[in-house]
């Protein structure tokens, strides 16, 4: 509906302002049909440009819409198996690197063992 509501806007608009040139225009009547009918061809092929172009506007949505529908699914799949296969490869150096920390810990804990019985002497 509201492209409807525009186009009747934009045709009452070309009207009013066709109208009004007619009336503010010092023409004869020949000079002032003959631009009338210049007018209402030239806002005749004007429209019927903008039509094409809503036309081919909505073509180009349509098959974006389309394009969206059937590649999301895929991407979002293949995020999914990235993200998965790096989990499964990361998971040997996240083990370790815990191990290490375990061993740092209780080289700390040793460590403050020893100066705890050191400052006790």
């Amino acid at each position: 509906m509201k492209a409807k509501t525009f186009f009747l806007g934009v045709t009452v608009g070309l009207v009013g302002g066709l109208a009004t040139a007619i009336m503010a225009a010092p023409q004869s009547g020949e000079q002032l049909r003959s631009n009338i009918v210049r007018n209402a061809k030239s806002t005749k092929e004007n429209l019927q440009d903008l039509k094409e172009q809503v036309i081919t506007l909505k073509n180009s949505v349509v098959n974006l819409k389309n394009e969206a529908k059937n590649n999301i699914p895929k991407i979002i799949s293949d995020l999914k198996s990235s993200i998965s296969n790096f989990s499964q490869e990361i998971e040997p150096d996240a083990t370790k690197l815990k191990e290490e920390l375990d061993s740092l810990q209780n080289s700390i804990a040793e460590i403050e063992q020893n100066l705890n019985e050191m400052n006790k002497k």
